[in-house]
C-alpha cells in the first residue's frame, strides 16, 4: 500500500444536485491532482459535506460526472469507487478492539485470513499505531481514535481519501499539532485527499489548495496565498482572514471609483496617511503589534494593525491604505 496504490486523480464536471426550488449545489467543476490535499472550506450550509458525500457515492447528483483516474464512477456504488472515508465522529465500534475496527473496513473487499491481518497491521503502521491491534477504543486518546479511523479508511488501499471535519472532535489545544501530523501522514502515504472544514486556519495548515464554497457555488479554488492576497470575490475576501469593507464615500476616500466596494486588510491600513479621519476607540495588544479599532467621522469602524505604540485610545487619527482590493457592488 505505497504511494502508487494510494495516489489518484479526481475530477468533477458540472456536478449538481437540487434539494428544492431554492436549495441547489453546483454546477461544480474541480480537478484535483494526484497526491494533492484539497480543503473544501465554507460556512455551515454551504454544501461542503453534501459534495463530499456525492464524491463518495452516498448521494446521487442530478447532473454531472465524477471521474477517478480517468474512470467514470458517477453511477458506481460507494464500495466500487475505492474511496476511503473518515467521518466527523469517527464511527468507531466501542465493542471491537482497534484491529477489529480497522478490519471492518476490509469487509467485502476479498481480504481474509492472513491477508486481512497483514492489511490491518500495515494500515496501523502507516498511522504510527503499530502493535495497537488488541487495544480497546476507549483506552485511546481523541487523536489516537482519529488515527484508527484513518487506518480503517486506508486499509483497503483506496484511490482517494475523503475526510469530513477530521479535527472537530479534538480539544482545541491539540488541533494545531494534530493538523501537522495529519498532513505529514497523508503526504507520507501519498494518497490524494479531500477534506471538509469550516475553519480557515485548518484549511490553510492542511490543504495544498483550498476550494471555497458559498451557498452551493464554488467561489474560488487556489492556494492559501491566492485566497488571502487575491480573492476572486468579496465573499472570499471577507471569509478568509480579517477584512474591512467600505462602500460609498468611505470607499472613494481610499481610492475606489463610483460604485466600487473596497476591501482592506488591517495590515494594509496606515495611521497618518490621507484618507479617513476618526477616533481610536479600542486597542488590543498582541505582542509585536496591536489591533486598533477606529470609528470614522462618517460612522465606519476600521480595524488597523500597527505597532503597539502606533496610537492611543481616544486619539484622533487619519487612516489611509497602502493597498486595497476593489470589487463591483455585486462582490465580483
Amino acid at each position: 500500500m505505497g504511494a502508487d496504490a494510494g495516489a489518484s486523480f479526481l475530477s468533477l464536471e458540472d456536478l449538481r444536485v437540487r434539494f428544492s426550488d431554492t436549495v441547489t449545489i453546483g454546477p461544480v467543476s474541480l480537478a484535483i491532482e494526484r497526491g494533492e490535499i484539497l480543503a473544501l472550506l465554507g460556512p455551515s450550509g454551504s454544501g461542503k459535506t453534501t459534495l463530499l458525500r456525492l464524491l463518495a457515492g452516498f448521494e446521487r447528483g442530478d447532473a454531472g460526472r465524477v471521474s477517478i483516474e480517468g474512470e467514470d464512477v458517477t453511477a458506481l456504488a460507494p464500495a466500487r469507487r475505492r474511496v476511503g472515508m473518515v467521518f466527523q465522529h469517527y464511527a468507531l465500534f466501542p465493542h471491537l478492539d482497534v484491529g477489529e475496527n480497522v478490519a471492518f473496513g476490509l469487509e467485502g473487499k476479498g481480504e481474509g485470513g492472513r491477508g486481512k491481518g497483514e492489511a490491518v497491521s500495515e494500515a496501523l503502521t502507516l498511522v504510527d499505531l503499530a502493535g495497537y491491534e488488541r487495544r480497546k477504543v476507549q483506552e485511546l486518546s481523541g487523536g489516537q481514535q482519529q488515527r484508527v479511523a484513518l487506518a480503517r479508511a486506508l486499509a483497503p488501499a483506496p484511490r482517494v481519501l475523503l475526510l469530513d471535519e477530521p479535527l472537530s472532535n479534538l480539544d482545541p489545544s491539540l488541533r494545531e499539532r494534530t493538523r501537522r501530523e495529519l498532513r505529514q501522514l497523508i503526504k507520507r502515504v501519498g494518497i490524494t485527499a479531500l477534506f471538509v472544514t469550516h475553519e480557515q486556519e485548518e484549511a490553510f495548515d492542511l490543504g495544498d489548495r483550498i476550494a471555497v464554497l458559498n451557498a452551493g457555488q464554488m467561489e474560488q479554488v487556489g492556494t492559501p496565498e491566492d485566497l488571502y492576497e487575491r480573492p476572486a470575490t468579496l465573499f472570499v475576501g471577507t471569509f478568509v482572514g480579517r477584512a474591512n469593507v467600505l462602500r460609498g464615500a468611505a470607499a472613494r476616500a481610499l481610492g475606489a471609483a463610483e460604485g466600487q466596494v473596497v476591501l482592506a486588510r488591517p495590515e494594509q491600513l496606515r495611521f497618518g496617511h490621507a484618507g479617513l479621519s476618526g477616533v481610536v476607540v479600542e486597542r488590543r495588544y498582541t505582542g509585536a503589534a496591536a489591533f486598533f479599532l477606529v470609528t470614522t467621522d462618517t460612522g465606519e469602524r476600521l480595524e488597523v494593525l500597527a505597532p503597539p505604540d502606533g496610537a492611543r485610545v481616544g486619539e484622533r487619527v487619519s487612516v489611509g491604505a497602502a493597498r486595497v482590493l476593489r470589487f463591483a457592488e455585486n462582490g465580483r
